[in-house]
């Protein structure tokens, strides 16, 4: 099975074949059974030692200094269970692609890899669903069977059609309203959306780490230049001919792709989230393993 492939018909033998490349290619991104993708202090207090140069001062046990009269900071223990949401994008703007496989089939293989690498010794993992007439929330539990039944369910979803439905912003407004505990929150998603949705991913970062998986296709940041198309909104439906043969319309159109993609990112960086693009037209475990490398080369 190559990267990105769609999953189709077949679907259980499918996953299955997905879930033996993700933990074949991807298993030694985890270090210990209690560690998460990206790595972080614990939450929980543990033993307390003299300050040193360099400690977090946020740590600072002020009791015990008190007592001594020698600065001490107290460690924190790795949290044991790990929570993590994923926020997955099914409108009708992921049901697009032109090289691989559709971004709807990106997205699928993105929150395989997440659901199947955290949801291990006592993990959680769930799942909220942008699409439809509304968003899905898909519990969170542990272990290897309800992990394919979520990824069964992703692989199986409708698509969803012309016409207003939930926005990203719902999506995330959900997943702050279930995760009230500190955790991983996934958001997978092209991000084509007008909604409010970077006021609600910095407020997700004020309590999660946060991971912003943006699926592209290469079809989005420029026009081919074979004469009269028509161009439609997977959103809304409406369509619009345009003459591609114009130089400069295509040129305007590069320009108007690349200024979105700038204000996608400046709205993640602002977040906090940690951003990683996926592209139909390369390998997205690839992709996935240099973020995730250069996270931790920022810690």
């Amino acid at each position: 099975m190559t990267a990105g492939v769609a999953v189709t018909g077949g679907q259980e033998a499918s996953l299955r074949q997905l879930e033996l490349l993700i933990i074949r290619r991807l298993d030694g991104l985890l270090h210990g059974d209690y560690h998460g993708l990206l790595l972080a202090a614990g939450s929980e207090p543990g033993e307390a030692r003299e300050y040193r140069w360099g400690d977090d001062v946020r740590h600072m046990d002020w009791n015990l200094t008190a007592r001594t009269t020698v600065a001490h900071v107290r460690d924190t223990i790795a949290d044991r269970e790990l929570e993590t949401w994923l926020v997955i994008d099914r409108t009708a703007s992921m049901d697009f692609g032109t090289v691989r496989c559709e971004k709807r089939d990106l997205a699928l293989t993105a929150a395989a890899a997440f659901t199947l690498l955290t949801n291990r010794a006592g993990n959680r993992t769930g799942a909220v669903v942008v699409g439809g007439s509304k968003c899905r929330v898909v519990p969170a539990q542990t272990g290897r069977d309800p992990s394919m039944a979520l990824l069964h369910r992703l692989a199986t979803e409708e698509r969803a059609g012309d016409g207003a439905g939930p926005s990203l912003a719902d999506g995330l407004l959900q997943a702050d309203r279930i995760g009230r505990r500190r955790g991983l929150i996934v958001v997978v998603s092209d991000f084509l959306d007008g909604s409010d949705w970077p006021r609600l991913l910095r407020r997700l970062g004020r309590r999660h780490q946060v991971v912003a998986v943006e699926v592209r296709d290469p079809r989005e940041d420029s026009l081919p230049a074979v004469g009269l198309l028509t161009l439609v909104d997977p959103e809304s439906g409406q369509r619009v001919e345009v003459q591609t043969s114009n130089p400069k319309l295509r040129a305007r159109f590069a320009d108007a792709a690349a200024s979105r993609r700038a204000s996608v990112g400046a709205s993640l960086r602002a977040s906090g989230a940690h951003h990683v693009v996926l592209s139909t037209d390369r390998d997205w475990i690839l992709d996935l393993l240099s973020a995730v490398e250069r996270w931790r080369r920022l810690r």
